[in-house]
């Protein structure tokens, strides 16, 4: 028995090959294009599902073995929409959660629905851009043709499920970055559809996480190079299959992870206790469990901004080397607030600042700017735990960020506790292989697979915590005079 994770990444989709006892076998990555407009991010849904096919395909290629069943676990990014026509196919480009036309309909449904009621039901705290609901009220009112031709408004991870499975549907936890989903009552919230003029017929059926949907399809086991009798699971969010990567599955426990998108995640105690103001509730990995989750779009996409357009010609490894020879902390302030909003300021008219410029500083004094910026916006999440009562003595840090030494001592120092990083750093396709493995009978529990699998390669404890409060506190005060100010 093997078990294929596939992360449904922004940057990469990532396939990871596991044997029946979690080993990994292999790890394909490969990267997607997008197509930019100014504040329009789109892409190719037919094109990114084949290069899930194609990735799965590499990624297992020369591991299979004959007559022996195999396993896809889906995980990965919730908000991006992709709208069918009555043929099945899409009838326009998808839409990515990156892109951010949609903000004038944000404000309009932030007007037109309460706050508190809002967040009661869907567990949010803001209506934004990032939300499908704004995308597809976007449609309606500038494609008119394409509102009026919609079949099916799929998430990106139902889309690669239907053409894996042929089977419609979309799991909770996807469904909590829809603004459409009910996360207590476990369905749709018929008043923002009906304001947007959708019909719940136009929208897949709704499952718990980690549901087996069924086999892989002749075509698709033809893309993929898998066997017939292929076996998909609908997984869970990339966040939450890095939770089970990480062993963050018990609640005192929390973790984060600085990829494309920076986030931290602690599963409830009690679901019914008081809530941190500024951190969503999410509805969980696990039947009827829910997940504080504070997501900051502009995490680990600063550092890959600023690399991209002010050092192109150099790596990443000569980019930590140069900074970790540099004093800390660095003389300038970073807003990393690229995106317009973040957790847990929620400014839909935020940007980011380089605060402190001197003739002297250079593109590595920016970079590292850039890297402290973005363990100060983890740290003020982090304190809106530690503010609610959470004792917060160790977080467990994965994603692209956790491969970085200096990174890593960063966030330790700023935030003042140890920072574990994982034997795996890349939790999320681990998380779904455990998730095949314990839904398809080979262990009895989460746990259980997680006490044999999980292990932490290294402890980053925190070495310059004061010298970092001044540079944090200076942090916070531009950051509120900037929201009072400009924003």
């Amino acid at each position: 028995m093997g078990f294929v994770g596939v992360d449904l990444g922004t940057t990469n989709v990532k396939a990871a090959l596991f044997d029946r006892d979690l080993n990994q076998l292999n790890t394909i990555s490969t990267k997607i294009d997008y197509i930019r407009t100014g504040e329009m991010v789109e892409f190719d849904a037919h094109q990114y599902y084949q290069i899930v096919a194609q990735t799965i395909r590499a990624c297992c290629a020369e591991h299979l073995k004959k007559n022996e069943p195999y396993h896809i676990v889906l995980t990965g990014q919730a908000e991006s929409l992709v709208i069918l026509g009555k043929d099945g196919l899409p009838i326009r480009n998808a839409i990515s959660w990156l892109d951010e036309r949609s903000k004038q309909e944000a404000r309009e449904l932030s007007g037109k629905f309460d706050p508190d009621l809002y967040y009661s039901v869907t567990g949010q705290v803001s209506i934004l851009p990032t939300w499908p609901i704004t995308k597809i009220l976007w449609i309606k009112r500038h494609e008119p043709a394409v509102f009026s031709g919609a079949s099916k408004y799929l998430l990106l991870k139902d889309y690669v499920q239907f053409r894996l499975t042929g089977r419609l549907a979309g799991e909770f936890s996807i469904y909590n970055f829809s603004s459409y989903f009910d996360t207590h009552e476990k369905r749709y919230w018929p008043e923002i559809l009906d304001y947007c003029g959708v019909r719940t017929d136009q929208l897949p059926e709704l499952i718990e996480p980690c549901t087996d949907i069924g086999e892989l399809g002749k075509e698709a086991a033809l893309e993929t190079g898998l066997p017939a009798g292929t076996r998909v699971n609908a997984g869970t969010l990339d966040h939450f299959a890095g939770m089970i990567g990480t062993g963050n599955i018990r609640p005192g426990i929390v973790s984060e992870s600085t990829g494309t998108v920076l986030s931290m995640a602690t599963l409830l105690e009690d679901p019914e206790a008081e809530i941190p103001a500024g951190i969503p509730c999410h509805y969980g990995p696990f039947k009827d469990s829910y997940v504080l989750l504070a997501t900051c779009e502009s995490g680990g996409i600063s550092l890959e901004w600023y690399k991209n357009n002010f050092l192109p010609d150099s790596t990443y490894e000569e980019i930590e080397k140069v900074i970790s020879q540099r004093d800390k902390p660095g003389s300038l302030i970073f807003l990393p607030n690229l995106t317009g909003v973040n957790a847990p300021d929620y400014e839909e008219n935020a940007s980011g600042v380089f605060y402190g410029l001197k003739i002297r500083h250079d593109p590595y004094d920016l970079a590292l700017a850039v890297m402290e910026g973005v363990a100060y916006m983890l740290a003020s999440n982090v304190d809106l735990l530690r503010s609610a009562g959470y004792e917060i003595n160790q977080i467990i840090s994965t994603g692209g960020g956790a491969r970085s030494q200096t990174w890593s001592q960063i966030k330790s120092d700023v935030i003042g506790c140890d920072i574990a990083v994982p034997a795996d750093e890349e939790a999320a396709c681990l998380g779904a292989a455990i998730i095949g493995a314990v839904e398809s009978g080979v262990y009895a529990s989460y746990q259980q697979a997680i006490d044999e699998h999980v292990s932490i390669a290294k402890i980053i404890k925190p070495l310059h915590t004061r010298k970092y409060q001044v540079s944090y506190a200076l942090y916070k005060k531009l950051n509120r005079s900037m929201k009072k100010e400009m924003w």
